[in-house]
C-alpha cells in the first residue's frame, strides 16, 4: 500500500507543543537581544543576571540560552510518536515512511548548509555541520527507532548513548594529551572533529558545537523527547500525564546536576550530564505548558507563541536571508528617535514584532514550511 493511497486522519494538535516551540524560537528571533537591551538601559543586579542568561556559556557551565537548542530537539522528539505512529496505524507502509523521513532529513541538512555559505562555493571555509543539519540527523534516527522498536528499547538506547559518550570522554586517549583531559584543545571530542569534519570548524578550528560526538548525545535528548511523546500519547488521564512529566523533569534535573559535579556541564560538546540536566528542564517546561494550555484550557495567551512555533524552521532560516532589521528601522526609526534612552529597547521589540507579523501573514494563509 503506498503513501498516496492511504487516507491519514488529521493530527489533533497539542497546542502546548506548538506554543513551547514558539517559546523556544522567541529567544532566537530577538527575545534574547530584547532582554540584553533592557540591561543596557537599566543596569542592576537583576537585569545583569537576566542578560547573562541570554548568552551562551563558555566551554563549561549552563545558562538559560543554552537550553534553546536542546528544547527544540526535545520537541522534535515529542512529536515523532504522534506523527509516525499515526501514519503506521493508518496503514502507511514503512517504505513510504522511510522515504518521507529521508527527504525531510535532506531538506534540513541542505538548509543548514545554505545558512553557512553553501552557495559561496568556498569549500575550505565551508561549515559542514549546522544546527539544522543536526536536527535532521536526530529526527532521522529517532524516527527510525520509533518505527522499528518499542519505547523500552528506545530508553535502553538512550542510556547506552549517554554512558558511551561519558566513557569515550573519560577513557579514550587523545594523542599528545592522554585520556580524560577536559579542555578544548585536549578533549577527545575536539580531536575527533578535527579528524572527521571537513572545511571550517565552528570554534577557532578546535572543535564544532555541532560536532561528531555531541551529535550522539543530541540524538539522546531527542529520544528523551520521544519518550515524553509516548507518555503524552498514552491513554492515561491528563493529570497523570502532567504529574509524570513533572516527576521525570525533577529527577533528570537533579541527576544531571549531580553528574555535572563529576562530568562538567557543557553545551559545547554536549556532555551526558548536560543532556540529563537540560532534558529535565524540557520535561518541566512541557509539563507547565501542557497543564496550562491543554489541561486547563487557557489557550488565548499562547497564540503569539503558536504563530512562531508553527513556522519555526521558516523564521530560523528566513532571518538569515531577510533583513528584518532594515524593515523594522524603516517603519519605526522615526518614532524611536523621540524615546531617548529607551530607544534600544523599543527597536529590539520592534524587530520581534516585524518577524512575528511576517509569520502571522504565513499563518493566516496557511503557509507552513514542514521541513
Amino acid at each position: 500500500m503506498t503513501h498516496s493511497s492511504v487516507e491519514i486522519p488529521p493530527l489533533k494538535r497539542i497546542v502546548s507543543i506548538d506554543a513551547l516551540r514558539g517559546f523556544t524560537m522567541l529567544w532566537i528571533i530577538g527575545g534574547s537581544q530584547f532582554i540584553r537591551s533592557i540591561q543596557k538601559v537599566w543596569p542592576n543586579a537583576v537585569t545583569d543576571e537576566l542578560a547573562k542568561q541570554m548568552t551562551h556559556s563558555g566551554w563549561s557551565g549552563f545558562y538559560f540560552y543554552d537550553l534553546v537548542a536542546p528544547l527544540f530537539l526535545f520537541l522534535v522528539g515529542v512529536l515523532i510518536p504522534f506523527v509516525v505512529l499515526r501514519r503506521l496505524e493508518s496503514g502507511v507502509s514503512k517504505k513510504a515512511l522511510y522515504s518521507r523521513i529521508i527527504k525531510r532529513t535532506l531538506v534540513l541538512y541542505i538548509l543548514g548548509l545554505a545558512m553557512y555559505g553553501l552557495l559561496r562555493f568556498d569549500w575550505p571555509e565551508m561549515r559542514w555541520s549546522s544546527i539544522l543539519g543536526r536536527i535532521g540527523i536526530c529526527y532521522f534516527f529517532a524516527s527510525l527507532l520509533v518505527i522499528n522498536t518499542n519505547w523500552r528499547i528506545q530508553a535502553y538506547i538512550t542510556v547506552a548513548i549517554l554512558l558511551g559518550h561519558w566513557a569515550v570522554l573519560e577513557f579514550v586517549p587523545v594523542p599528545g594529551y592522554g585520556p580524560g583531559v577536559h579542555t578544548p584543545e585536549a578533549s577527545i571530542a575536539s580531536w575527533i572533529d578535527q579528524q572527521l569534519i571537513p572545511g571550517r570548524l565552528g570554534i577557532d578550528g578546535i572543535y564544532d558545537r555541532q560536532g561528531v560526538l555531541s551529535t550522539f548525545t543530541s540524538i539522546a535528548i531527542t529520544l528523551l523527547g520521544v519518550l515524553a511523546g509516548h507518555w503524552m500519547k498514552s491513554k492515561r488521564s491528563v493529570n497523570q500525564k502532567t504529574y509524570g512529566l513533572v516527576v521525570a523533569g525533577v529527577v533528570l534535573v537533579i541527576t544531571g546536576w549531580l553528574w555535572g559535579q563529576i562530568l562538567f556541564l557543557s553545551r559545547n560538546i554536549y556532555t551526558s550530564s548536560t543532556v540529563l540536566y537540560s532534558a529535565g528542564w524540557c520535561f518541566l517546561l512541557m509539563a507547565l505548558f501542557y497543564w496550562i494550555i491543554d489541561v486547563k484550557g487557557y489557550k488565548k495567551w499562547s497564540f503569539f507563541l503558536v504563530v512562531i512555533g508553527m513556522n519555526a524552521i521558516t523564521i530560523w532560516v528566513g532571518q538569515r536571508f531577510i533583513d528584518f532589521k532594515f524593515t523594522s528601522n524603516a517603519i519605526f526609526q522615526g518614532v524611536s528617535q523621540y524615546l531617548g534612552d529607551v530607544q534600544p529597547v523599543f527597536l529590539a521589540f520592534c524587530i520581534i514584532l516585524v518577524k512575528w507579523y511576517f509569520l502571522y501573514f504565513l499563518y493566516k494563509h496557511k503557509i507552513f514550511l514542514k521541513a
